[in-house]
């Protein structure tokens, strides 16, 4: 077959090891006692290909990417997921794959074939044959992906155990995720510098004189220097010009930017501290104090978030040195929250501090798999003006770096590995950052779903190792399954689960109902 514009990311590999496990050990009904999920559907296909399995290929590529089992029945009215499936086997395997392949390529049925040779295999079964077909996720540059030569009715995104028509938002995100140039270099018409606020943009400029004293645009007025950040442009087609997405957002007056993006909020909540009945120590929302704009609001919180950090300091001859790499994680951390939000939809720039933890969500899914991203993957930024703003002025990082200086930050102190969590339903992404007053056994480096290098099991009951063991063997499993899996009552598992969460032992990626378990420590057997 060949080879086209999509790369495999992780989610791909992942899926494609589990493929080949399948085709090694026969162990169909291990992958299938998880039941259907939101990566897993099955076909009965016994006399050819299905028209509904191409809903499910577009669905598959457009969310998490999945597995097909052409040759297996359902009983919906099946309790016992021992008993749920029926290997049945299909009549012609051989014409089945051929049938796929004919079809995949053809751009009247599938805008894009993202399969490679080994995607679409036969198993045999007991004397029944099966075709398992790997769809991976594809890339955010070529989605969405899509059928019957209809982007509007033929785009499918998966949710929990079925496929469903993208909503015309859903379909809108994507095609913005496509575009390399980012979404904030676009034009607002009638939105002119009278709408900037001249003292935000003025202390920004100062922040960046002090970085680039010798810089030629210390020398610009407040026009010309917009136009060099790409905070204001001009079209040269028609004339018109204008303050960018990112200039009116980054640098504007509260009204304006509340009038053109009514559709954002920003929030920032401290929850920790608190005394008695208060319900929070600290607010910061629109309350006619400040300037709404995204600069001051990240400008505001930062030092609230990095104030209770531990600050160890040194002296380089006379200047104090007492910047940490958890501070300079945070704002990172913040930073990222920002430059890859998508402004465009309904929701909440939101920060809230804890005790035990800062917790930051922005509106927008992510453009890449979280374990690539984990592992330092390369995204370009939905709003790459406001990424140079903030990188000139010393805030984030070279591309593919940032979310590692987290990791690396949080490992240098021994805590609890952070959490990057994406909430489709909810069309946003959550980030969660654990602070601990005592170290945890070990450092975690390595990426999600990896395993550490050296196992530990300190502490840990019986009833505890067998969880993780079940989660091992078996990711997908439900919380109720998990529980008939170990042989304990639901409550006594969540009271479990919470321990080894806490300790940092296992996580969760997607959602609670249709996500998968992940082991963030080897443990000795």
């Amino acid at each position: 077959m060949g080879r086209h514009l999509y790369i495999k990311g992780v989610t791909g590999m992942l899926q494609k090891k589990e493929m080949i496990k399948m085709n090694k050990t026969n162990n169909i009904y291990e992958i299938l006692s998880g039941g259907e999920r939101v990566t897993l559907e099955c076909k009965k296909a016994t006399k050819g290909v299905p028209a509904s399995l191409w809903e499910t290929y577009s669905a598959f590529a457009n969310t998490y990417g999945g597995i097909i089992l052409l040759g297996v029945v359902e009983h919906m009215e099946e309790m016992d997921n021992s008993k749920r499936f029926e290997i049945i086997g299909v009549e012609d395997a051989d014409k089945i794959r051929k049938d796929l392949w004919n079809t995949v390529n053809s751009r009247e049925k599938v805008n894009i074939n993202l399969l490679y040779d080994d995607d679409i295999q036969t198993i045999d079964i007991d004397g029944k044959k099966i075709v398992a077909i790997n769809i991976p996720r594809a890339d955010y540059t070529v989605r969405p992906v899509y059928i019957n030569n209809n982007l509007s009715r033929g785009t499918f995104k998966r949710n929990h155990e079925g496929d469903y028509h993208c909503t015309e938002q859903e379909l809108k995100m994507m095609l913005r995720d496509a575009n390399e140039a980012g979404n904030d270099g676009l034009l607002l018409e009638y939105y002119t510098m009278d709408d900037i606020d001249i003292p935000t943009l003025e202390r920004f400029r100062q922040m960046f004189q002090t970085l680039h004293p010798e810089h030629q645009w210390n020398s610009s007025d407040h026009k010309e220097f917009l136009i060099n950040f790409g905070g204001y442009t001009k079209n040269r087609r028609t004339g018109k010009e204008g303050l960018t997405m990112a200039g009116l957002l980054m640098f504007g007056k509260g009204l304006p930017v509340r009038e053109r993006f009514d559709n954002l909020r920003m929030d920032y909540i401290d929850k920790s501290n608190l005394v008695g009945d208060q319900r929070y120590s600290d607010r910061l929302t629109y309350d006619g104090t400040w300037e709404n704009n995204l600069f001051n609001f990240i400008r505001m919180i930062i030092p609230k978030l990095t104030r209770d950090l531990p600050h160890p300091f040194s002296m380089n001859g006379v200047i104090r040195i007492d910047d940490t790499l958890q501070a300079k994680a945070v704002r990172e951390a913040v930073t990222n929250m920002v430059i890859h939000s998508d402004f465009m939809i309904n929701g909440v720039l939101k920060v809230e501090k804890n005790d035990d933890c800062f917790v930051l969500t922005n509106p927008g899914l992510l453009k890449l798999p979280v374990e690539q991203i984990y592992k330092g993957g390369e995204s370009k930024a939905r709003n790459q003006r406001m990424q140079n703003m903030f990188r000139m002025i010393g805030y984030g990082e070279n591309l593919g770096s940032g979310f590692p200086l987290i990791l690396n930050a949080w490992n240098d102190k021994h805590w609890i590995k952070p959490e990057l969590l994406e909430q489709p339903e909810l069309l946003q992404v959550k980030l969660t950052l654990h602070i601990q007053n005592e170290p945890i056994n070990e450092p975690i480096n390595e990426p999600i779903n990896e395993p550490i290098n050296e196992p530990i099991n300190e502490h840990l009951s019986n009833r505890q190792i067998a969880i993780i063991m079940a989660i091992k063997e078996q990711p997908f499993l439900t919380r109720d399954d998990l529980a008939k899996e170990v042989g304990v009552s639901l409550a006594t598992l969540k009271r479990e689960i919470s321990i080894l969460r806490k300790n940092g032992y296992i996580g969760r990626g997607g959602s609670n109902k249709n996500g998968q378990w992940l082991l963030l420590k080897k443990i000795c057997k």
